[in-house]
């Protein structure tokens, strides 16, 4: 599993400062790196740590190379964005580990002789790929996966076991699904049909059939146990480069721009349009047909209920305080009707009392 740091440099760019030769075979953190190993700073907080480290090599910004007080038989890899750069080096070393999988199609899965599958898939035990479907050129699908009718599933993808695609959905190329997630199932979609008041009141909910889709682009991850409805009519659309954190409820219709990430446990309503390099932070919650646009933040178990078409970071959390301290808050919110009530009554006297002089 070593590799030098020079093929390191040719297959991901860099410069290497001292021994091209040095090998490292996996990543550790700057306090604990032994010499075989190649680790990386992010932050100049930690720039003492270069020179104590036992790593055989760091990953390092020219600016923080040049703060360091000695290099002398040191060997580093001198990159603008180090962290993004471990991250791909760690991507490396952990498919140099993995065991190869398997081409073919194992003997208790389920393929309807209508779905199309290529030849260089690896399709796992239990898996069921009903009629129509696509699966793409080096496709993994993990044990329980269920590929719907006519759903579509992108080249080098990965799903992960038990998760579920419905019935015509397209997945893009290189996209990671992680175990449990769902997606295409029917959104919340019901016409109320009551008439009357109160115990009289009789009737019921009507489903709303989901016809629509849901569309995912290239290279976007989905975390476990994260739903993304299909739309009423048309499409639910995820797209380029998305990235979605566990327990994460999309509803239909809405529509993900390119390289958004959202945090876990986020809750987007339906018809919802986020733009493109958005953060959602955890726990959000976003409400229906509202639209945020490109480049908006917003911070973790914020509500947003309107509209937020500008650039920007939002919050509308209140930050954990103690409790009695929260009571009292709370006290005063309650009666901040009140307040401003006799607020304007003593302006209007103040008004008054000066005309009158």
């Amino acid at each position: 599993m070593a590799i030098t740091l020079g093929e390191i440099a040719k297959r991901f760019g860099g410069e290497v400062v001292g021994d091209a030769m040095v090998r490292v075979g996996g990543l550790a953190p700057l306090d604990q790196a032994q010499p075989h190993q190649l680790a990386f700073l992010a932050n100049p907080k930690y720039l003492s740590q270069v020179d104590a480290t036992r790593a055989g090599a760091v990953l390092i910004a020219p600016a923080d190379l040049d703060k360091l007080t000695s290099r002398e038989g040191r060997s580093f890899i001198v990159t603008p964005n180090p962290y993004a750069y471990f991250a791909r080096v760690a991507q490396m070393f952990i498919d140099l580990a993995a065991p190869a999988a398997l081409m073919g199609v194992h003997p208790s899965a389920v393929v309807d002789p209508a779905a199309q599958v290529a030849k260089t898939a690896v399709i796992g035990p239990n898996v069921v790929i009903e009629a129509g479907a696509v699966v793409g050129e080096g496709v993994r699908l993990d044990a329980g996966v269920f590929i719907g009718r006519g759903t579509h599933v992108g080249e080098s993808s990965h799903l992960y076991p038990r998760v579920s695609v419905y019935h015509g959905c397209k997945i893009g190329p290189r996209a990671i699904v992680h175990a449990g997630a769902v997606i295409g199932s029917d959104g919340f979609g019901f016409a109320p049909d009551f008439v009357g008041e109160g115990a009289a009141r009789t009737g019921s909910w009507v489903k709303i059939p989901q016809v629509g889709g849901v569309k995912i682009g290239a290279d976007v991850e989905i975390g476990a146990n994260t739903t993304i409805d299909r739309g009423a009519m048309a499409d639910t659309v995820i797209e380029e480069c998305v990235k979605i954190d566990n327990q994460v409820q999309i509803g239909h219709n809405c529509r993900i721009g390119a390289y958004t990430v959202i945090a876990g446990c986020a809750g987007i309503a339906g018809s919802t349009t986020i733009g493109k390099h958005c953060m959602i932070g955890g726990a959000v919650g976003i409400a229906g047909h509202v639209t945020l646009g490109d480049y908006v933040i917003v911070t973790a178990k914020s509500g947003v209920s309107k509209s937020l078409p500008k650039a920007g970071i939002y919050t509308s959390a209140f930050p954990a305080i103690e409790n009695a301290q929260w009571n009292k808050s709370a006290a005063l919110m309650r009666n901040l009707d009140k307040l401003r009530d006799r607020i304007k009554a003593l302006e209007a006297a103040a008004e008054q009392r000066d005309s009158g002089a």
